[in-house]
């Protein structure tokens, strides 16, 4: 392929990614008519308009799309491959990006990063908070991080964390006022702070399991966030209880901020894998970090078992 055209190409790839000759200019370092004049050429070449530009946003058109679907994963791992030369290096380097829902960058990936990165000053991570079930191909990820049942059968798949289980919590506060739930269907009388998933749109099903029986309640309440973070810090208000990874609250329950009902529902979901294509050439940045991942999930103890606290022991706050 000669030089122009892989420069055009990737020019081009850059576009239809920022969605602006402004911004993809300024990430080239070179100048908008510059640019411009490039894919027009790169247009006239193939015959094809391959750009719909407006006065506010550019996107591909239908052969934009049929071209970035051949040329994403050529340039891919074209670049893979010249980051695989820096295994020559002291210091590997590069960027790996993954797509995670947040409760699994906070408490799964977070975690083993943060120890991760001081030793390897040259690798760069960006985690994309997605409760999708994202193509990490298209969305141009190195890897995603799934519950174990969610993820595709043609990926590899590495076990990072334990099962993840489920709470049911409000603050002492709350429960001064309502009498604690005593089974799932009791919640339907109760204010429940919802979780609506940001990248579908449906709320968070409420899930229990007892005696081999799943059970699924329909909650409603005032508050409906689309983060966890937003959902415990309303339940720590007293606005209602919450539905959230017992690890999420667990330091809020130990210190007495939170209460937990149902214990004996509790939901256990499979625990988190990382995930990712079959690839020839991984990059050593890529590598390193999925092998700190799997050692970290390998050097987890079992889960602790949780004791329910009665809420009729907890006495509210002012």
């Amino acid at each position: 392929m000669p030089a122009d055209n892989l420069r055009d190409l990737h020019a081009f790839t850059v576009i239809a990614e920022e969605g602006s000759f402004t911004r993809a200019a300024a990430r080239l370092g070179v100048s908008q008519s510059a640019l411009s004049q490039t894919i027009r050429g790169l247009e006239a070449r193939l015959g094809v308009r391959l750009l719909s530009r407006t006065t506010r946003s550019v996107s591909p058109t239908e052969a934009g799309e049929r071209l970035l679907a051949t040329v994403v994963p050529a340039l891919r791992e074209i670049d893979e491959g010249l980051a695989g030369l820096s295994e020559l290096r002291d210091k590997p380097a590069g960027s790996v990006r993954i797509s995670a829902d947040e409760f699994a960058i906070n408490h799964v990936l977070w975690p083993t990063i943060a120890r991760f990165l001081p030793n390897y000053p040259d690798i760069r991570v960006e985690l994309t908070t997605d409760y999708g079930l994202t193509d990490i191909v298209s969305g141009r990820h190195d890897a995603g991080v799934r519950r174990g049942r969610l993820v595709s059968q043609d990926m590899i798949a590495v076990r990072i964390s334990p099962d993840v289980r489920m709470a049911v919590v409000g603050s002492p506060t709350y429960f001064g006022k309502r009498p604690a739930p005593r089974t799932p269907q009791d919640l339907t009388s109760h204010s429940c702070i919802n979780l609506r998933l940001p990248t579908h749109g449906e709320l968070f099903a409420w899930t229990f399991w007892k005696a081999g029986r799943e059970q699924r309640v329909k909650v409603e309440g005032q508050l409906v966030f689309n983060t966890l973070s937003g959902v415990l810090t309303a339940a720590l208000a007293g606005f209602g209880l919450a539905y959230l990874p017992y690890e999420q609250a667990r330091n809020r329950l130990e210190a007495g901020a939170l209460v937990e009902v149902l214990g004996d529902w509790r939901k256990t979901f499979e625990g988190y894998h990382l995930y990712y294509p079959h690839r020839r050439n991984p990059s050593p940045a890529f590598s390193l970090l999925v092998e700190a991942l799997r050692a970290e999930a390998g050097a987890m103890p079992p889960m602790p078992a949780m004791p329910a606290i009665d809420p009729a022991r907890a006495s509210p706050r002012s």
